[in-house]
């Protein structure tokens, strides 16, 4: 990496940063009602105090600075030429402002579920799609599905201080390192987009970390689902398409670098079917719910799942690292890791649960 490339990197990392703090700060101050959602539904806010849902802008906002700052920088790359950067840019705006929507108006699930295929259909038609099965009709299926299901499954691990913030500040990580090890090093604008939104995660955080003073809201987690959604398309489900290796490679990374968000999805939707229950409700069962009820503090929560990530992030590079040395065949070991997390989450919900009234 060049000098210049270095402080590029920088100057977007910590213009992001700057633009998130400062937007969350005036949220903060200006918007003491607004967009607070649920303000007195104990049974599915995990709060007991209600706080602007509001966090998402400063994210979208972190994504359009990088976008304006890459034409600046670089006024002869025209970056909506590129058809899927326009998708990205297209659906993620959608997303947000349905996100945005839902935070003001609580609006139908099934609405939110339309949009949420709307997003995926449209990186399909704007060349972004998984190539696992290489059968187009299966792969665009597949496509479709993981943006709805990531979006989903961001919103409910949104559900305690910090968690999903630190999760996708640690899943693009991982995307950011296979992007410099193997992606096109001729469309440097996707770098830079990730390191912007790092920079917008770590402005969001401060305010957001145990005890927060912002929430994300629908608007920042449909938005950085969807985000998160189309970066693990590009390199990580695609990852043994691009190196020419098997597609299970590609498995195994994606579901390694969202251990903390798979394994809490996988647990909530075991125990509420298990139960009887609609797995779209909120609740307070969620794997950092029962940590708390195991004698964890918020806190400490946060600290789990932030080691957690850290850790899914350590072994995605080691798994980039092995690809690029043709050493394929021993990533399946690292699946241990996520069987590992998820069992020991989901026996942890089994162990301990939501204490009765009276126990209070």
């Amino acid at each position: 990496m060049s000098i210049k490339d270095l402080n590029y990197h920088l100057l977007f990392f910590f213009g992001a940063a700057i633009i998130s703090l400062i937007v969350n700060m005036i949220l903060l101050r200006f918007s003491q009602t607004l967009g607070i959602r649920n303000k007195n539904d104990v049974i599915i806010r995990w709060s007991n105090e209600s706080k602007p849902s509001l966090g998402g802008i400063s994210l979208f906002l972190g994504f359009t600075f990088s976008t304006v700052l890459f034409m600046i920088l670089d006024p002869e790359t025209n970056i909506f030429s590129n058809t899927s950067f326009v998708g990205l840019f297209l659906a993620a705006s959608l997303a947000f402002v349905m996100g945005l929507s839902d935070d003001a108006y609580n609006t139908r699930p099934v609405f939110k579920l339309i949009i949420q295929i709307v997003c995926g259909i449209t990186l399909i038609f704007t060349d972004t799609s998984i190539d696992l099965f290489h059968i187009a009709w299966i792969d665009y299926l597949l496509t479709i599905l993981w943006v709805v299901v990531l979006m989903n499954s961001l919103n409910m691990l949104d559900n305690m201080d910090g968690i999903t913030g630190t999760t996708v500040f640690f899943t693009l990580l991982s995307c950011l390192f296979c992007c410099y090890f193997i992606g096109n090093s001729e469309e440097p604008y996707w770098i830079f987009t990730i390191v912007a939104m790092l920079g917008a995660l770590v402005g969001f955080l401060r305010y957001n970390i145990n005890p927060s003073k912002i929430f994300m809201g629908d608007a920042g987690s449909q938005f950085i689902g969807f985000f998160v959604a189309f970066f693990t398309i590009k390199y990580l489900w695609n990852l043994g398409s691009i190196t020419e290796n098997h597609s299970w490679v590609s498995l195994v990374i994606t579901l390694i670098s969202l251990t903390p968000a798979a394994a809490d999805t996988l647990t909530v939707v075991i125990n509420r079917v298990k139960a009887g229950k609609s797995p779209m409700v909120g609740g307070k069962d969620h794997t950092t719910h029962h940590l708390v009820y195991a004698g964890f503090s918020d806190r400490q929560v946060w600290y789990v799942f932030t080691l957690i990530g850290f850790l899914s992030f350590l072994f995605s590079v080691l798994i980039i690292y092995l690809v690029r040395h043709n050493s394929i065949y021993i990533t399946p070991i690292f699946l241990l890791f996520f069987i590992f997390v998820f069992y020991l989450l989901y026996r942890n919900t089994l162990k301990y649960s939501e204490p009765k009234k009276n126990e209070l």
